[in-house]
């Protein structure tokens, strides 16, 4: 029999609570690069957009001024001639390589048909001026030979004409051909107008226009070169006062 006080509360050890298993705290969400995501209550900065890529241009653009390119492949061709001008001689002096030669121009033998067109134009076309602004035959030879031979002399420039100089020792017959085609199509306009003069009475009947525009191509080409071998302005004026004192008198 106990001796406690029934009165008395028994005191009994205090029950405890079963253990509760927690679920454990989810991991944080992390970006790409590794690094914890913002709170949701916070306000993430949106990525700014980059700009466009321009679009790159077709082809490799032109690197060199391609009219400066074409005169000084006329001065090269001037200078030394068809044959003797080689496609190195050409990209030396234009200052570009073989292959923006070719892309730009073609090939050699197309290159110097350009650059004939363009000394007819920059340089070879005072004898056309005078055929056309002058009043007769005669007069117009006269200016041609004079103006030959301050042309075929100038500082600035090859002594002489392209188009005659650059058939010397020529063994490509194309190009052969469109030179000799050139001079004798200027033959055949000194005859076209002197036969015009005698025609209209402006020279004799007994002028045979035919010789007297191939002495006059013999003059053009002879001060050529002359002034290829040194001769002077003074010296290839003189000569062709001495030229024009065979025609008959007007």
């Amino acid at each position: 029999m106990s001796n406690q006080d029934p009165r008395q509360p028994q005191a009994h050890a205090p029950a405890q609570a079963p253990a509760q298993t927690r679920a454990p705290a989810p991991a944080p969400a992390q970006t790409l690069a590794g690094t914890r995501a913002p709170a949701s209550a916070q306000t993430q900065a949106p990525t700014p957009t980059p700009p466009p890529t321009p679009a790159k241009p077709r082809g490799r653009p032109r690197s060199f001024d391609r009219a400066t390119a074409l005169e000084k492949a006329v001065l090269a061709f001037w200078e030394h001639g068809y044959e003797a001008t080689s496609v190195s001689d050409l990209t030396r002096a234009m200052g570009i390589g073989a292959p923006s030669l070719y892309a730009a121009f073609g090939d050699k033998q197309a290159l110097f048909a350009e650059v004939v067109h363009e000394y007819g134009v920059r340089y070879g076309s005072f004898g056309d001026r005078a055929l056309a602004e002058e009043p007769t035959a005669r007069a117009a030879v006269g200016r041609m030979l004079r103006e030959a031979a301050a042309e075929y002399t100038d500082p600035a420039h090859p002594h002489g004409c392209l188009v005659i100089h650059a058939a010397v020792n020529c063994t490509t017959p194309e190009v052969e051909e469109s030179l000799r085609e050139r001079r004798n199509a200027n033959i055949a306009a000194f005859e076209s107008r002197i036969r015009a003069d005698v025609a209209a009475g402006v020279l004799p009947a007994t002028v045979d226009p035919a010789t007297l525009a191939r002495h006059t191509g013999a003059m053009i080409q002879g001060m050529s070169q002359q002034a290829r071998d040194g001769a002077s302005r003074a010296e290839l004026e003189a000569l062709a006062e001495l030229a024009m004192a065979i025609w008959p008198p007007a």
